[in-house]
Protein backbone atom coordinates (compact mmCIF):
# COMPACT_ATOMS: atom_id res chain seq x y z
CA UNK A 1 0.00 0.00 0.00
CA UNK A 2 1.22 3.57 -1.35
CA UNK A 3 1.69 6.35 1.48
CA UNK A 4 -0.03 9.83 0.64
CA UNK A 5 2.95 11.08 -0.26
CA UNK A 6 4.05 8.38 -2.40
CA UNK A 7 0.83 8.79 -4.25
CA UNK A 8 1.40 12.45 -4.58
CA UNK A 9 4.90 12.04 -6.03
CA UNK A 10 3.52 8.90 -8.29
CA UNK A 11 0.78 12.16 -9.27
CA UNK A 12 3.54 15.19 -9.90
CA UNK A 13 5.84 12.32 -12.22
CA UNK A 14 3.26 11.99 -14.53
CA UNK A 15 1.65 15.47 -14.57
CA UNK A 16 5.83 16.37 -15.24
CA UNK A 17 6.64 13.84 -17.61
CA UNK A 18 3.39 14.84 -19.87
CA UNK A 19 4.38 18.69 -19.20
CA UNK A 20 8.15 18.04 -20.45
CA UNK A 21 6.97 16.51 -23.65
CA UNK A 22 4.62 18.70 -24.49
CA UNK A 23 7.60 21.13 -24.43
CA UNK A 24 6.41 22.84 -21.47
CA UNK A 25 8.30 23.64 -17.92
CA UNK A 26 7.25 21.37 -14.86
CA UNK A 27 4.95 23.04 -12.79
CA UNK A 28 5.46 20.96 -9.23
CA UNK A 29 8.68 18.91 -10.29
CA UNK A 30 9.87 15.66 -8.48
CA UNK A 31 13.17 15.55 -7.02
CA UNK A 32 15.54 12.38 -7.43
CA UNK A 33 15.07 12.07 -3.96
CA UNK A 34 11.90 11.92 -4.03
CA UNK A 35 11.76 8.92 -6.74
CA UNK A 36 14.80 6.91 -4.67
CA UNK A 37 12.05 5.08 -2.89
CA UNK A 38 11.99 1.26 -2.75
CA UNK A 39 8.54 1.12 -3.30
CA UNK A 40 8.50 3.55 -6.10
CA UNK A 41 11.35 1.05 -7.52
CA UNK A 42 8.72 -2.23 -7.12
CA UNK A 43 7.45 -3.43 -10.43
CA UNK A 44 3.96 -3.51 -10.45
CA UNK A 45 0.98 -3.33 -13.44
CA UNK A 46 0.25 0.04 -13.62
CA UNK A 47 -2.37 2.47 -15.66
CA UNK A 48 -2.69 6.30 -16.12
CA UNK A 49 -5.81 7.48 -16.50
CA UNK A 50 -6.30 11.54 -17.93
CA UNK A 51 -9.80 12.60 -17.28
CA UNK A 52 -11.21 15.76 -18.70
CA UNK A 53 -14.39 17.13 -17.47
CA UNK A 54 -15.37 13.88 -15.77
CA UNK A 55 -15.06 12.11 -19.13
CA UNK A 56 -12.43 10.20 -20.29
CA UNK A 57 -9.40 11.51 -22.63
CA UNK A 58 -7.04 9.21 -22.80
CA UNK A 59 -6.26 5.62 -20.76
CA UNK A 60 -3.04 3.21 -21.69
CA UNK A 61 -1.10 0.65 -19.37
CA UNK A 62 0.25 -2.77 -18.81
CA UNK A 63 -1.28 -5.19 -16.55
CA UNK A 64 1.71 -6.53 -15.57
CA UNK A 65 4.86 -5.52 -13.43
CA UNK A 66 7.42 -5.22 -16.11
CA UNK A 67 9.19 -2.42 -15.18
CA UNK A 68 9.55 -0.11 -11.93
CA UNK A 69 6.41 1.43 -10.93
CA UNK A 70 8.09 5.05 -11.87
CA UNK A 71 9.08 4.14 -15.29
CA UNK A 72 5.42 2.58 -16.09
CA UNK A 73 3.91 5.69 -14.45
CA UNK A 74 6.46 7.80 -16.97
CA UNK A 75 6.25 5.63 -19.98
CA UNK A 76 2.29 5.48 -20.02
CA UNK A 77 1.23 9.05 -18.70
CA UNK A 78 2.79 9.51 -22.42
CA UNK A 79 1.21 7.09 -24.10
CA UNK A 80 -2.09 8.33 -22.47
CA UNK A 81 -1.43 11.85 -23.03
CA UNK A 82 -0.39 11.37 -26.86
CA UNK A 83 -0.96 7.58 -28.28
CA UNK A 84 -4.45 7.11 -26.81
CA UNK A 85 -5.80 6.45 -30.80
CA UNK A 86 -9.17 6.91 -29.40
CA UNK A 87 -8.34 10.31 -28.58
CA UNK A 88 -6.68 13.10 -30.32
CA UNK A 89 -3.15 14.49 -29.12
CA UNK A 90 -3.47 16.36 -25.52
CA UNK A 91 -3.11 19.99 -25.80
CA UNK A 92 -1.23 22.53 -23.49
CA UNK A 93 -4.24 24.09 -22.77
CA UNK A 94 -6.07 20.74 -21.96
CA UNK A 95 -3.20 19.81 -19.81
CA UNK A 96 -4.40 22.43 -17.33
CA UNK A 97 -7.48 21.15 -17.33
CA UNK A 98 -6.82 17.55 -17.10
CA UNK A 99 -7.02 15.05 -13.82
CA UNK A 100 -4.80 12.62 -13.75
CA UNK A 101 -5.44 8.75 -12.34
CA UNK A 102 -2.82 6.24 -11.42
CA UNK A 103 -4.05 2.78 -11.08
CA UNK A 104 -1.64 0.00 -9.84
CA UNK A 105 -2.69 -3.19 -10.13
CA UNK A 106 -1.93 -6.86 -8.29
CA UNK A 107 -1.08 -9.62 -10.45
CA UNK A 108 -3.94 -10.75 -12.45
CA UNK A 109 -5.70 -14.21 -11.66
CA UNK A 110 -7.21 -17.13 -13.93
CA UNK A 111 -10.83 -16.98 -12.92
CA UNK A 112 -11.59 -20.45 -12.82
CA UNK A 113 -15.99 -21.04 -14.09
CA UNK A 114 -18.00 -23.01 -15.81
CA UNK A 115 -20.50 -21.37 -17.50
CA UNK A 116 -21.95 -17.65 -18.40
CA UNK A 117 -24.12 -18.12 -15.45
CA UNK A 118 -21.31 -19.19 -13.28
CA UNK A 119 -18.66 -16.10 -15.00
CA UNK A 120 -21.57 -13.29 -13.69
CA UNK A 121 -21.90 -15.16 -10.60
CA UNK A 122 -18.00 -14.69 -9.28
CA UNK A 123 -16.94 -11.06 -10.46
CA UNK A 124 -16.75 -8.51 -7.67
CA UNK A 125 -18.82 -5.45 -9.22
CA UNK A 126 -16.16 -2.44 -8.09
CA UNK A 127 -13.13 -4.82 -7.18
CA UNK A 128 -12.16 -6.79 -10.07
CA UNK A 129 -10.75 -5.82 -12.87
CA UNK A 130 -11.22 -7.89 -15.57
CA UNK A 131 -9.17 -9.06 -18.63
CA UNK A 132 -10.91 -11.24 -21.85
CA UNK A 133 -8.74 -13.32 -23.78
CA UNK A 134 -9.40 -15.48 -26.68
CA UNK A 135 -6.95 -18.34 -27.25
CA UNK A 136 -4.16 -16.94 -29.64
CA UNK A 137 -5.33 -13.10 -29.89
CA UNK A 138 -8.07 -10.65 -29.31
CA UNK A 139 -8.58 -9.23 -25.22
CA UNK A 140 -9.36 -6.28 -23.41
CA UNK A 141 -9.61 -5.24 -19.97
CA UNK A 142 -11.58 -3.05 -18.02
CA UNK A 143 -9.98 -1.46 -14.50
CA UNK A 144 -12.40 -1.54 -11.57
CA UNK A 145 -13.40 1.96 -12.04
CA UNK A 146 -15.31 1.03 -14.96
CA UNK A 147 -18.12 -0.69 -12.87
CA UNK A 148 -19.03 2.96 -12.02
CA UNK A 149 -20.07 3.42 -15.39
CA UNK A 150 -21.64 -0.08 -16.48
CA UNK A 151 -22.47 -1.79 -12.62
CA UNK A 152 -24.50 -4.61 -14.34
CA UNK A 153 -21.84 -7.89 -14.70
CA UNK A 154 -24.09 -8.91 -18.19
CA UNK A 155 -23.37 -5.35 -19.58
CA UNK A 156 -20.08 -5.07 -18.37
CA UNK A 157 -18.88 -8.04 -19.75
CA UNK A 158 -21.11 -7.57 -23.44
CA UNK A 159 -18.97 -4.32 -23.54
CA UNK A 160 -15.28 -5.63 -22.75
CA UNK A 161 -16.21 -8.42 -25.83
CA UNK A 162 -16.87 -5.25 -27.94
CA UNK A 163 -13.43 -3.63 -26.73
CA UNK A 164 -11.77 -6.99 -27.45
CA UNK A 165 -13.33 -6.77 -31.40
CA UNK A 166 -15.62 -10.08 -30.20
CA UNK A 167 -19.18 -9.94 -30.77
CA UNK A 168 -21.16 -8.35 -28.36
CA UNK A 169 -22.45 -11.81 -26.60
CA UNK A 170 -19.29 -13.17 -27.29
CA UNK A 171 -18.56 -13.99 -23.31
CA UNK A 172 -21.63 -16.10 -23.34
CA UNK A 173 -20.34 -18.83 -25.23
CA UNK A 174 -16.68 -17.82 -26.46
CA UNK A 175 -13.23 -19.87 -25.57
CA UNK A 176 -12.26 -17.55 -23.39
CA UNK A 177 -9.70 -16.79 -20.46
CA UNK A 178 -10.87 -15.05 -17.82
CA UNK A 179 -8.77 -13.18 -15.65
CA UNK A 180 -9.30 -11.04 -12.72
CA UNK A 181 -7.22 -8.65 -10.47
CA UNK A 182 -7.56 -5.31 -8.34
CA UNK A 183 -6.67 -1.68 -8.63
CA UNK A 184 -5.71 0.65 -5.84
CA UNK A 185 -6.22 3.88 -7.62
CA UNK A 186 -5.71 7.58 -6.53
CA UNK A 187 -6.16 10.82 -8.46
CA UNK A 188 -5.16 14.42 -8.39
CA UNK A 189 -8.78 15.56 -6.76
CA UNK A 190 -8.19 13.07 -3.97
CA UNK A 191 -4.56 14.21 -2.67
Amino acid sequence: MLTDLQKKTLLRLARQTIEEELGQRATDPVTEEELDDPELRQHRGVFVTLNLEGMLRGCIGSLLGLEPLIAGVRRHAVNAALRDNRFPLLTVDELAEVVIEISVLTPPQNLEYTDSIDLVSRLRPGIDGVILKIPGGAGATFLPQVWEQLPDPETFLRHLSLKAGLPADNWQYGDLTVQTYQAYHFDEQLL
